[in-house]
């Protein structure tokens, strides 16, 4: 019988620079420590999360919710400033529908005070 290979654990997460600029993630992903952190810190347990991503292993979970442990204040400045960067874009995207809509509106021709508001003529 076949001895199984040794995995160290400090193998499972890392930093790359040119991926996610340079937060740890999972070894081998694009799927940050502060991403696994999030997911669990709504209740998901590691065997939830491992579902939720197929392409990583339990293992690879747990790794990264060790890492948020012993790192937490880190991983939650990290988790801070990912929600602060998407409250930025949803404003941005929200101000540019609201713009959007008002120019649509300035755009349409003035009501013709003859008329109706249903465009018919007033009696």
């Amino acid at each position: 019988m076949g001895m199984a290979s040794v995995v160290e654990i400090g193998s499972l997460t890392d930093r790359d620079p040119k991926v996610r600029g340079g937060r740890p993630k999972v070894a081998g992903t694009g799927l940050t420590v502060s991403r696994i952190a999030g997911w669990y810190k709504t209740g998901m347990n590691p065997e939830e999360i491992a579902l939720e991503y197929p392409h990583l292993t339990l293992a690879q979970v747990h790794a990264a919710l060790a890492y948020y442990h012993s790192n937490r204040d880190e991983v939650e400045a990290d988790i801070a400033q990912e929600e602060a960067g998407a409250r930025h874009w949803e404003r941005q995207l929200g101000n540019k529908k609201l713009r959007r809509r008002a120019e649509s509106r300035s755009s349409r021709a003035t009501p013709d005070a003859s008329r109706c508001p249903c465009g018919s003529p007033w009696p």
